[in-house]
Formats: structure tokens, sequence, C-alpha cells
């Protein structure tokens, strides 16, 4: 049995290194024939696992949060098995547990940190049977293919319902709170700092009514979309107590943020080197996580503090210029809130902006770009001194760009990635030193990556 599954496993990785070297990643190729020739491989090999596995799911910011989770459990001596290039479906974790298993099918690692797809999450639950699981928000995302954030919330409850397993729950976000109200353990991770909050609700804002009567909730502070402090006035459902809290947020632009750690261990300061109020809710969430696996408390700030932007998240790279290099900024976009809350960070950043925008509508981003009219680009449009619109919509996005209030003439429109990357580096301001911002969706930041890996100016995110 063992033999023919080492038989299986081995045909597994020669197809991940011929995908590797026709200039793919392979991080799914290998994963997607193992289980067509062993269906229960994920469920056999994360079975080897001897300290088990923890999923961390959400709609924006899953793989930072489990970079930083990565980060902390590596600093605790943990020796984790972790899908860190970002490929959470069937195939990406059945390669990533492939790839930790040596000769005689013993696996190199203790414990499973797997980043799983909110539509898997169901499927990978069941096959890996994790203790823990994290959710860190639902957001209105990819409506073609994720439906309305109700589906996904009662696919994931019916996962969790009646389970031992311990969830790690984002207090401030309504849809993910109701998940772990008739779980007397679960472990809740919030925000309580009043000076971060918004005027209302955005327009892009998804949560707002209460799912046990259907009022509408009274929302006390808003902090991200639709996160923050809520109650019900019909029925009285309210936003959990917090376990885990940030308290003392200070947002430094693209630099990073501070914050201070609340915990049943105690209280620390935390100094991210990522920027933006939605990686503090990342660092809340790998700090929960953490906590509930037992990690000390100062274990967790030091990894927390060590943790480096995940590729294409805040990523900064040196890109060469005819006349002089220049620092690119990559800042993933690909919903309302997540770009709002990029824009937000950029806003605390003075003077003007170049941006290099790069929609594209691919089965990855979403068919569906109309969601870029609900992104307050407004609030940025008066400080942007050039805007360069790339990839398969880019006409759309000038468009918005245009009724946002940014002048016609600050506004370029070039498909083709290349060219579009070469213009935004050398069309530069006065300042030689301003950076350029790359707004990418997710299949436009992979290009993007690809195009400055092959150039010389970053490092593959595939092993």
């Amino acid at each position: 049995m063992e033999a023919t599954l080492q038989a299986k496993m081995g045909l597994a990785r020669a197809v991940g290194a011929l995908s590797r070297l026709r200039g793919g990643g392979g991080t799914s190729a290998p994963g997607k024939l193992l289980i067509r020739l062993q269906p229960d491989a994920i469920t056999t090999l994360g079975a080897r696992l001897r300290q088990g596995s923890v999923l961390v799911s959400a709609t924006n910011g899953k793989t930072t949060t489990a970079s930083m989770a990565a980060a902390i459990l590596e600093r605790a001596g943990r020796t984790i098995v972790h899908n860190e290039a970002g490929a959470n479906m069937a195939g990406g974790i059945a390669t990533t547990l492939l790839e930790a298993t040596g000769p005689g099918g013993r696996i190199h690692g203790e414990l499973g940190l797997f980043e799983v797809d909110e539509l898997w999450l169901a499927t990978l639950a069941a096959q890996l049977q994790p203790r823990a699981i994290l959710l860190g928000n639902l957001f209105r995302d990819q409506l073609d293919r994720y439906g309305e954030l109700e589906t996904i919330a009662d696919s994931w409850a019916r996962v969790l319902r009646g389970d031992a397993r311990k969830l790690v729950l984002n207090a401030d976000d309504p849809l993910i709170a109701d998940l772990g109200r008739a779980q007397a353990d679960a472990l809740y991770f919030g925000v309580e700092d009043d000076s971060l909050a918004l005027a209302g609700l955005a327009h892009a804002a998804d949560a707002k009514h209460c799912r046990g009567c259907g009022a509408p909730y009274v929302f006390d502070a808003i902090y991200l979309g639709h996160l923050g402090h809520y109650h019900c006035p019909n029925c009285d459902r309210r936003r959990p107590e917090p376990s885990v809290r940030g308290s003392d947020v200070r947002l430094e632009g693209v630099r990073g943020a501070r914050f201070t750690l609340r915990t049943p261990a105690g209280d620390a300061e935390v100094r991210l080197a990522l920027p933006g109020l939605y990686n503090v809710y990342n660092a809340l969430a790998a700090a929960a996580l953490a906590t509930a696996l037992s990690v000390p408390l100062e274990t967790i700030v030091g990894g927390l503090n060590a943790t480096m932007p995940a590729f294409g998240r805040a990523e900064t790279v040196t890109v060469a210029g005819a006349r002089a290099p220049r620092e690119l900024r990559i800042m993933l976009v690909k919903n309302p809130a997540g770009a709002n809350e990029v824009l937000r960070t950029l806003a605390l950043e003075p003077g003007q902006h170049d941006l290099l925008g790069v929609l594209n509508d691919q089965i990855a981003d979403g068919r569906d770009v109309s969601w870029i009219w609900d992104a307050d680009f407004e609030q940025l449009a008066g400080r942007i001194r050039r805007a360069t619109c790339a990839g398969t919509r880019a006409a759309d996005l000038a468009t918005r760009l245009k009724y946002a209030g940014v002048a016609a003439e600050r506004i370029r429109v070039q498909e083709e990635l290349p060219g579009a990357l070469a213009h935004a580096v050398e069309d530069r301001p006065a300042d030689a030193a301003a950076p350029l911002y790359a707004l990418p969706t997710y299949t436009a930041m992979l290009a993007l990556r690809d195009l400055l890996v092959a150039r010389g100016e970053a490092s593959s995110a595939w092993r």
C-alpha cells in the first residue's frame, strides 16, 4: 500500500519538476495529479502531521495572516508544513504535503498551516480534520464565483456546526462572529480604538443586517468596510467580547503600523513592517491563532515584528529605469473593501502619487469588475500626478478614475503590462525618490511579479 502511494507521489513530483522547467510554478499541478491517482492523498498525508493542522480562511488577508502565523510558530520552535506560495485549493494543499514528504513516507514537519480558499473550506476541513480554524473576514468578492456573502457564511456554518475543533474568529465582522455563538470556547479578536472610527458605513459595506432577526445593525464604531462594533436593537445580538485586542493603533502610511496587543497573558507593543489597518487585523488574527495554540506572548510579538510582506502584498521592489532605478510598491486590490484600505493608506502619504493600476477580469479576479465603482478613488483623486492603466480592463479603470476626478491628461491607457510598467517607471516627477505604486488585481499581481522576476528585479515566490 505504502509502496503504491510512493510510486504515485514520485510521478506527481516529476510533473511538478516538468512544470517548473516550462516556466510554471508547479504549486498545484503535482497535487492535482496526486489526487487523481490517490483521491485520499490529503487525508492520508495530513494524518502524518504529529501536531495536526490549522486552517486559515478569509476573503481578504489570508495569505498575509498565514505568513504572520508561520513566523510566530517557527519562532516558537514548531516545524510547519505551509502552503506559503498561496496555492490554497485542494491541488495546492496536496502539493504542499507532497513536497514535505520524504523517502519512506515520513513527513518533514509537525504542524500543518494551510491557507484555504473560501469555497474549499468545507472539503479540506473534512479531509484534514484540523485542530483549529481561523476565519478572518467575509467581504463581497468575485460574485460570479462565490455568490453573496450569506451563501459562504451558510456553508461555513454547516462545516462548523457541532464541531469540537477550536474556532478563532473576528469579533468585528458580524458574519464571522455569528459562526461561534454556539461554541462557548470560541476565541475572538478585534480592534478597540475609536480614533480609527470612520464617519459611517461606506457605500461598499456588506454585512448590515442581523442574521438572527433581520433587523439593521446599529454600528457604534466602523473601522473597515463593515468591520467594527455593532449591536442589534431588536434581538440584542451584539459584537462578542474579544480575548485578543488591538488598541492604541498608529498607522504610519506605507511604512508600517504600530499597536498595543492585549491578550489574556498580558499586553505588548507590536511594530509591523506592513502598512494599514487591514494588516493590524491580520496581525490580530495571527496572534489569536497563536494564543489558541498556547504560544507565549513574547514569541507572538517577536514573530509579528519580524514578519515581512507576503509577495505582492505591500512588497517593495527596485525597478531599473533608463535614467535611474525607481522604487515600486505593489499593493494588491481585488474588491471594494481592500481597495478602500489601500487608498486610505496612500492618503496618509504626503504629496502627489504616481499609480500603475492593472485591472484584469480573469476567472481568479472575477469577470465582473463593476466593484471598482464602489472603491472610493475620490479620496485620492486630487493627489494623483499620473495614473497608468493596464490590464484586460484598463479602459474601465481609466473611466473610473476620470469620474473620480482625475484629470484626463493625467491618465494613460496602455493595456500591455511590460510597456505600461516601462512607461510608468520613466514618467517620474521632479522628486526622483518618489515611489511608483502598483495597484494590481490578483492575476495582474502574478503577471507583474513574473515580469519583475524575468527582469531580475524580484525573487520568485515559488519554491
